[in-house]
């Protein structure tokens, strides 16, 4: 999962998100999230990074055509936090790119408040794209990413009145 914030055309100020580090228990929080009456430190600091941001980039692989349970968790955890923050989606799979969990994905993004992106980076048999250890994207990923990027600045710079 990644966070960003614009700072000129092209330029982003990001906050990677490594889920596995954040570290997130399973939902043990004693109140609605729509409450924002965290109790625990972690949700405190998770709730902090997300208020931060203007926009959403999630990078996720397909499971048994879904998402990951740790992105869903970690979605959980939070509500107001992404009122109206722009998300896109990078995706990765076999055959389909991950685009079904992507689909699984809007319904939950949609009713968080949160508002897709057009432009989206599906990327099948993503280990091919793998050259000595490190992703290797071809032009056509580039060019996609361009385009998702441009439009995240775009709906972050409208959206941003209208948070939370």
């Amino acid at each position: 999962m990644g966070a960003s914030q614009r700072t000129r055309p092209g330029d982003f100020e990001v906050d990677f998100v490594d889920l596995v580090e954040l570290g997130l228990p399973f939902m043990d929080e004693p109140n609605h999230p729509r409450l924002r009456a965290y109790t625990k430190q972690h949700t405190l600091d998770w709730s902090a990074r997300v208020d931060a941001v203007d926009a959403i980039v999630l990078v996720t692989p397909e499971y048994n055509h879904s998402f990951s349970p740790a992105l869903k968790n970690a979605l959980d955890y939070l509500a107001a936090e992404w009122w109206r923050k722009p998300v896109a989606f990078v995706s990765y799979g076999g055959v389909s790119a991950g685009t079904r969990g992507v689909t699984a994905l809007e319904t939950v993004v949609s009713c968080l408040g949160m508002v897709r992106v057009g432009a989206a980076v599906e990327i099948p048999f993503a280990s091919r794209l793998i050259v000595d250890e490190a992703f290797s994207p071809s032009d056509k990923e580039v060019a996609v990413l361009g385009k998702l990027l441009d439009e995240t600045a775009l709906l972050a710079t409208t959206l941003t009145p209208l948070q939370g």
